[in-house]
């Protein structure tokens, strides 16, 4: 099968398709990997749909808050899926061969999603501004309708600049190498099979980071101020701890998205590895992920009171829809 073109005059080579190499180098570890990666996804799949679950169908969970929380859940579901299964593929076949424009698809739902979840932080956070420190006005300044507009805007403000992004990167031409050194198409990998001097697409990498994830975070950064300013103004019979709490689970979030992120994409070329990246990478799309619905149930009352309604409810349901057999009595 013929991988490329090429063009001898120029050594540039027309790709048609790429090679994941992914976790290739570690050959006896293949089955284990591919153990933990089915038994991630399960959790990440299992865990988010519960979160889902229960803001949709538990009434005392009707919030902006657990909307907002749901629409997440939902963001870290597609952006899992669009690396994982093709990780357990690549893994279960021994062929990590991807189409280019599989590649540039996958690479571009990934900055998409990457960009929805940064902008439906930064909401979560606004949210949490106005219910500390403008709660009078919480319902009229979050209801329904801005929500929805809130959530759709995170949904779809970051698909012009990704697309236009993902075709800037797919339209350079690459040299006779077709082995991507990732276990999925970033940017960054895929840059370095590019020919020629590519400074230009990695200073616009750095600026649309810069946009999608540095305009989100200075907000989160102004709202936490504030956020924190008003809680330290509260006398200590209005439970200030307590007002920090229903906080604390975004901020760790917020922490764990931006903090990997930020040394993924941003760490100086001196110190750039590929085991590096790809351990970084995969802490932010597969890790975090994992973790987020744990860090948002464990310290949240409303939720954990609501999976136990969910879970008591499904064992009645088990009860009632389960065949009784009457008792048989052997004659003595």
């Amino acid at each position: 099968m013929e991988l490329e073109e090429v063009n001898t005059e120029n050594n540039v080579s027309t790709t048609k398709q790429f090679v994941l190499l992914g976790f290739s180098d570690f050959p006896g570890l293949q089955a284990f990997f591919s153990g933990v990666f089915t038994i991630v996804y399960l959790i990440i799949l299992i865990g988010n749909s519960l979160i889902i679950m229960i803001t949709r169908f538990d009434p005392a969970l009707k919030k902006p808050m657990y909307f907002f929380l749901a629409h997440f859940s939902s963001m870290e579901i597609c952006y899992v899926s669009v690396i994982l299964p093709r990780v357990l593929f690549s893994i279960w076949t021994q062929d990590g061969t991807i189409s280019l424009l599989h590649c540039a698809t996958q690479m571009c739902f990934f900055l998409v999603l990457s960009t929805a979840e940064s902008l439906l932080l930064a909401v979560m956070s606004y949210d949490r501004y106005v219910a500390i420190c403008n709660p009078l006005h919480y319902s009229l300044l979050l209801n329904p309708k801005k929500c929805v507009q809130l959530v759709i805007g995170s949904w779809l403000s970051g698909m012009p600049i990704q697309i236009g992004q993902t075709c800037h990167i797919f339209a350079l031409d690459f040299c006779s190498s077709h082995q991507i050194d990732h276990f999925f198409c970033d940017m960054p990998p895929i840059i370095r099979l590019a020919c020629g001097d590519t400074s230009l697409h990695e200073l616009s990498v750095y600026v649309v980071v810069i946009l999608a994830g540095g305009i989100p975070f200075i907000l989160i950064i102004v709202s936490y101020s504030k956020i924190i300013s008003t809680i330290l103004r509260l006398p200590k019979d209005k439970g200030p701890s307590k007002a920090f709490s229903t906080c604390f689970s975004h901020l760790l979030v917020v922490v764990l998205f931006y903090g990997s992120a930020t040394i993924t994409y941003l760490r100086p070329k001196s110190i750039n590895s590929s085991t590096m990246e790809r351990l970084l990478s995969l802490f932010y799309t597969v890790v975090t992920p994992m973790f987020n619905p744990l860090i948002y149930s464990l310290r949240n009352k409303e939720v954990i009171a609501a999976l136990r309604k969910l879970f008591f409810g499904l064992e009645r349901l088990m009860e009632m829809i389960s065949p009784k057999y009457p008792q048989m009595y052997l004659p003595i």
